[in-house]
């Protein structure tokens, strides 16, 4: 297991600083192209140069490794000026033979060592990586036979006589052993959910069925999560071959759903889907078994390079900028006694992963699917697939319950809306339908629980919910204290035994008032679950709130128009205001993506010392050859320095040099469709905690009802780094500031570290946090909690 998360002293970074010079690093992409890597050669380049060290770009891959020349270039700061928001890679990619022989790496090695490099980043898949692996444990054999050769002299090959490498991992397919998310992964999410939404209001329209094949030879991680994100009918991966007669299932399902009154149906294909036997099953094949059973209307979709195409969405660029930073930490800590290491991420922290665990890990998965063991094969995936393609079966193939349980449940949005709420809302109804719960759906929050706009809700009355943005139930901010006398006497009208309220820091607080009158109302001792949703991201006890992702996507997509208008026109600066009260995290999180110049949060005081620090980096940014510069401002970072002030200031200052723009994104921050990232968690959290309400509820039924009064049955359900943990809202009271209506403590707050220093401002590293080593071992996948 890791250890506890090191922090780096100044004296740590100055030294860093000092490693860097005279040492020169070569970054390079390989393999097929994923979004997000150009994010991290911009990380990497940056990163180098802070520490002192000479950037190379290696131009077309391995291929540009071996011919060197032009394609092995030196970068400098702006050689990666507005990359960030790019899909594909710059520097190209491409299938390299040569390399994969002697001869082509030993032109390799003499490449690097007559530019003086020793340090090297690749970023691709496994392949890629296991070759860089190969290429470093040759290295000291090829630059012998160079000196045999008279290529380089001995003094050369004793000055760089260890290639240090480290490996990030690009792939959409997400089939990298030891990290929860590589690189390109959740934007080719986001291309398969636009498509599917895009298909789901035509396939209505006609009443069709649609058979969408995803990308996956190997894994089918994006069919796995775009089905469970979808609500697809059914599902083919390669990891979990269909039992005899899936035929006879499927189309009964198909129909079933049909009858229910579904007017379209939706089966997700990886195309590596295979029998239990072996065989492929090919989309075409699904296809002509629909029409010929069931006589319905059916196409089908072949997604193909759509999935690696287009901008990275936030995540992708927010995990490659992380990444990018801490390979250049690893490679200038690394020594010729440190084996080879790929950056992951576990849970939200970065992680050094050693580099052939990984690779021989990831090929046990093949080998495992090779020879049938496909139980195995899913376990091996790790935990968090595991998770996902359980919860995907509860959901899909679940039925409401035959038995009624004597059981009843209601769910409520309350506070502002938040994309994800409905896939919340849909998979607790589905989960508490299939445990016989009598379940009832609320609107208007807590002031419609009061005013009795209460009704019972079926298996159906929630298809469809799980990619509609907003909230289909009405959401309010009124607090139960208004409302008591009412809310308490239709808690006892519609004998609700349990209640799942969805929403932000109103419903923690609501829940809270709930949970402290329960000395005065025996009807409020009933279990009561918060699942955290809000754009704000300041729920206490968790790291993630529903509508979070799907707020910062679509705050980034504006900041990415914006800096695009600016392409054409004289020098011009933005200042852009974001949501999110007095939370900073939209601000930051949209800061790293778009690659902005600065912004200005509450939790990070700033004076006007910093003000006018920032417009002299812009004014001398401006001077060269940079025309634009994005400055964002958290709508509650500060009481007088408005974003009237800081436009105003930033005008003056900037005068003769540059002109300046406000934009406030304003609503449309909460609306638009869930990110794939939004749906899935939504859909997970619905499901966990309506398990934990049947378990309390059970737990606590005494003298024929649900009396429950211990702390432990008011929580939040939240992710914490990678665990799901219910945490009583009174033991959150210590940890939250109710002000500002924030947790006194924010995981995210050390990456405004990042976004400085990416920005090109002097920055103390005192707060950076290194990555720690972590083992990739059968132990260590089957231990792993995941999510």
């Amino acid at each position: 297991m890791s250890k506890p998360y090191a922090r780096m002293s100044s004296v740590a970074l100055e030294k860093l600083r000092m490693t860097g010079h005279g040492r020169a690093i070569a970054v390079l992409t390989s393999g097929g192209d994923a979004q997000g890597m150009n994010a991290a050669v911009r990380a990497v380049t940056r990163m180098g140069i802070v520490v002192g060290a000479k950037i190379y770009l290696v131009h077309e891959g391995y291929q540009g490794l071996v011919d060197g020349g032009e394609n092995i270039k030196l970068a400098h700061w702006h050689s990666v000026t507005n990359i960030i928001q790019l899909g594909g890679t710059v520097i190209g990619s491409a299938r390299c033979k040569a390399f994969t022989t002697r001869d082509g790496r030993l032109a390799a090695a003499f490449n690097l060592v007559k530019r003086g490099i020793a340090n090297l980043c690749v970023c691709g898949g496994d392949g890629s990586l296991t070759g860089a692996n190969i290429f470093r444990s040759e290295w000291s054999g090829l630059l012998a036979e160079l000196v045999e050769k008279g290529r380089i002299t001995d003094a050369t090959a004793k000055q760089y006589d260890h290639l240090n490498i480290v490996g990030l991992v690009g792939s959409i397919d997400n089939d990298f052993c030891g990290s929860d998310m590589t690189i390109g992964a959740d934007s080719a999410l986001h291309r398969i959910m636009e498509i599917v939404d895009a298909i789901t209001t035509t396939a209505q329209s006609h009443q069709r069925a649609f058979v969408l094949e995803v990308m996956g030879r190997h894994c089918g991680y994006l069919a796995l999560v775009s089905a469970l994100a979808s609500g697809a009918d059914w599902l083919f991966i390669p990891e979990a071959p269909p039992e005899e007669g899936w035929e006879d299932r499927m189309c009964a399902r198909l129909e079933q759903s049909r009858s229910k009154g579904s007017r379209l149906n939706i089966v997700i294909i990886a195309e590596g889907a295979i029998q239990a036997t072996g065989e492929a099953i090919s989309s075409t094949y699904v296809k002509d078994l629909i029409v010929k059973r069931l006589g319905y209307d059916t196409r089908v979709t072949v997604l193909g390079h759509v999935q690696r195409g287009g901008t990275p969405s936030a995540f992708d660029r927010v995990l490659s900028s992380r990444l990018g930073v801490e390979a250049v930490v690893a490679l200038m800590e690394a020594t010729p006694d440190t084996p080879a290491c790929v950056i992951g991420l576990s849970g939200n922290q970065a992680t050094r992963l050693p580099l052939m665990e990984c690779v021989e890990m990831t090929k046990e998965v093949q080998k495992a699917m090779n020879e049938k063991r496909f139980n195995e094969t899913i376990q091996l995936r790790g935990r968090s697939f595991e998770n996902n393609f359980n919860i995907y079966k509860l959901l899909a193939h679940q039925k409401p319950a035959q038995d009624k349980s004597s059981y009843s449940m209601a769910i409520l949005n309350v506070g502002a809306p938040a994309a994800g709420m409905n896939a919340a809302v849909r998979s607790a109804v589905r989960v508490g339908l299939a445990q016989g719960h009598r379940v009832y759906i609320v609107n208007d929050g807590f002031h419609g629980l009061a005013n009795g706009q209460v009704s019972e809700v079926e298996w159906h009355g929630v298809a469809g919910w799980t990619g509609q943005g907003g909230s289909i139930l009405g959401t309010k901010r009124t607090l139960p204290s208004t409302c008591m006398e009412g809310l308490v006497e239709n808690l006892n009208k519609y004998n609700i035994q349990s209640l799942l309220v969805i929403g932000g820091f109103e419903a923690y607080e609501g829940v809270l008032e709930l949970y402290e009158a329960r000395g005065r109302y025996d009807e409020l001792c009933i279990p009561m679950c918060i699942i955290p949703a809000t754009i704000s991201n300041n729920v206490p006890g968790t790291d993630f709130s529903l509508g979070a992702d799907t707020a910062v996507n679509a705050a980034m997509s504006s900041c990415d128009k914006i800096k695009q208008s600016a392409s054409g026109t004289k020098r011009r600066v933005f200042v852009v205001e974001t949501m999110g009260g007095f939370c900073g995290y939209l601000a930051t999180t949209t800061g790293i993506a778009v690659g902005a110049d600065a912004a200005y949060i509450y939790e990070d005081p700033f004076n006007i010392h910093d003000l006018k620090t920032n417009v002299e980096h812009l004014t001398e940014k401006m001077k060269k050859d940079i025309q634009r510069g994005l400055v964002l401002r958290n709508e509650k970072c500060h009481e007088h320095y408005t974003t009237d002030f800081i436009h105003k200031l930033y005008s003056s200052e900037g005068r003769g040099i540059f002109d300046c723009r406000v934009n406030i994104l304003g609503h449309l921050q909460q609306g638009g469709a869930p990110s794939p990232f939004d749906r899935n968690f939504g859909t997970k959290l619905g499901v966990k905690s309506v398990q934990w309400l049947s378990e309390k509820m059970v737990e606590s039924f005494r003298q024929g009802r649900v009396f429950a009064n211990a702390p432990e049955t008011a929580c939040v359900v939240g992710l914490n780094r990678k665990v799901l943990s219910f945490s009583p809202v009174t033991e959150l009271k210590e940890q939250t500031d109710f002000q500002h209506r924030i947790p006194k403590t924010q995981w995210w707050l050390n990456h405004r570290l990042i976004l400085k220093m990416l920005a090109k401002y002097q920055t103390n590293f005192d707060d950076y946090v290194t990555g720690e080593i972590e083992h990739v071992t059968r132990r260590s996948l089957s231990i792993d909690t995941g999510f």
